[in-house]
């Protein structure tokens, strides 16, 4: 059986096509499969991203019996982001450069990091925070 991520990050957008074409055009992002409502295009129901066969969903953030549950919320909702999201690359300032010019507001970076290798933080449209760097963790 071939090995792949058993951890997939999950996020919430309001306005989830226009995440879409974010991720993929400043982050290198491809859609894998994106289900859309077919009466309303501007809403997702849920959507697969991929980048180097790693892998993000996401979807619309909609008022849901499991939202209200889990208490999910965007980062314009809960005031802040409580997590980020990782991404090894090998060649960050290249990553950093394409990213800026797809419009990512890069807050950090890239810069070398004390526990070795080299990276960048970036803030997508709607406020959830991406880091990208050469660290891999599982070398």
């Amino acid at each position: 059986m071939p090995v792949r991520p058993a951890t997939i990050p999950v996020l919430r957008y309001a306005d989830a096509p226009a995440a879409i074409d974010f991720l993929c055009k400043a982050f290198g992002f491809e859609r894998h499969a994106v289900y859309a409502d077919p009466d309303d295009a501007s809403r997702v129901f849920h959507a697969q991203l991929t980048r180097e066969g790693q892998m993000v969903m996401l979807a619309s953030a909609e008022a849901s019996d499991f939202a209200g549950r889990a208490r999910l919320r965007t980062p314009a909702e809960a005031g802040g982001v409580t997590q980020t999201i990782y991404v090894v690359l090998d060649d960050v300032d290249a990553h950093a450069a394409a990213a800026r010019a797809a419009g990512a507001d890069i807050f950090a970076g890239p810069e070398d990091q004390s526990y070795g290798g080299r990276g960048y933080s970036a803030r997508d449209p709607e406020g959830n925070v991406w880091s990208f760097g050469s660290y891999d963790p599982f070398a």
